[in-house]
């Protein structure tokens, strides 16, 4: 079976909060996955909208998995609520539960009256064994998978679009690159930028990511890729000095970002051999906004398939010597400058 898309992910979140807020909940909710945003934004909603104030002294229970066993999560989801429809019973870091399994017994005959949350972060059911079938029957399942480096910027769009804002593609990577795919870290940057922003603002501009993120584009990975799509050696060895000077600077993390470049590069390339492509065609595989494609023309002509190739060799060297690999006395800063200076004389 294919792995769901985060765009699949969004969707079906998008539509269980709307359900939630109309008062309509399903018996059991099982939240899981790698990335923990998506499961906690269920959550919190379900926590939220669940039971009135006072309806939750007697109605909800909340609990962490460490702290209990499938017979304690039973006996309080088989409860009936007090003066209320329903009772709410929540499991946090469920995945620590030693009998969670042990659940799928009530999880195949739930009462209507209970919403059963069982909140998994950084882990998943097996969905071999029979929690996981029973709940994906009787209720829902979520399963949120960390995002890959090029969807990112994409994922921002998409999540400023549902905030009925929109962000510039070139301030959508910027903040890409701050957050990596710490989809929490980009919601948290998002609140504290709009608190720092006039309220009628609509459009986040990359002036704003610099000011209130603290990125410079100036001396980004982005800026880097950049400069060696349009073969600007000067800008590229002047970037490439100040990020590789940077206190955490970790040469795998450099070396990853512009295989994830050149590799977008290839793909091109193998594209536009077949023939003239649209920009849905383009967009597909580059996976980047339609904004940036004039700077992968100018690559493809500046990195024709043989000196492409050549490029992808090199990073895989860097790639070993950056996690160890026969070095010499160069540090992480000198190798990545050396790497730089490499693929500009290809």
């Amino acid at each position: 079976m294919a792995q769901k898309s985060y765009i699949e992910t969004d969707r079906q979140v998008r539509n269980i909060i709307e359900d939630v807020k109309a008062g309509v909940f399903k018996p059991v909710y099982l939240l899981m996955g790698e990335e923990p945003y998506y499961p906690d934004l269920v959550c919190n909603a379900i926590l939220e909208h669940c039971l009135q104030e006072w309806e939750k002294d007697f109605n909800e229970t909340v609990c962490y998995g460490a702290d209990v066993d499938a017979d304690q999560v039973i006996t309080a989801a088989r409860r009936f609520p007090m003066m209320a429809e329903r009772q709410l019973v929540v499991v946090k870091e469920a995945q620590a539960m030693k009998t969670l399994e042990d659940l799928s017994i009530y999880c195949q005959e739930p009462l209507d009256s209970t919403v059963l949350v069982l909140l998994m972060r950084g882990a998943s059911a097996d969905k071999r064994r029979a929690l996981y079938k029973s709940v994906l029957k009787s209720g829902v399942v979520v399963e949120s998978l960390p995002l890959r480096d090029y969807e990112v910027a994409q994922w921002i769009e998409s999540y400023y679009q549902g905030r009925a804002l929109s962000i510039t593609p070139d301030a959508a990577r910027l903040l890409a690159e701050s957050a990596g795919t710490d989809l929490c870290k980009i919601a948290l940057e998002t609140e504290k930028l709009l608190k720092s922003l006039p309220e009628a603002a609509k459009e986040i501009h990359l002036e704003d990511i610099e000011k209130n993120v603290g990125l410079s584009r100036q001396f980004s990975i982005f800026e880097l890729t950049k400069c060696l799509s349009y073969r600007d050696a000067a800008g590229a060895v002047k970037v490439a000095a100040h990020i590789g000077s940077a206190p955490k600077f970790f040469l795998p993390v450099a070396v990853s970002a512009l295989y994830t470049h050149f590799n977008r590069i290839l793909k091109y390339e193998a594209l536009l051999q077949k023939g003239p492509a649209d920009n849905a065609a383009k967009a597909r595989v580059l996976g980047v906004n339609p904004y940036f494609f004039k700077e992968y023309d100018a690559a493809i002509r500046n990195y024709p398939l043989p000196r492409c190739m050549r490029v992808m060799s090199l990073l895989a060297e860097y790639d070993f010597k950056g996690k160890g690999g026969e070095t010499g006395e160069a540090d992480a800063a000198a190798l990545l400058m050396e790497l730089i200076t490499k693929i500009l004389n290809i």
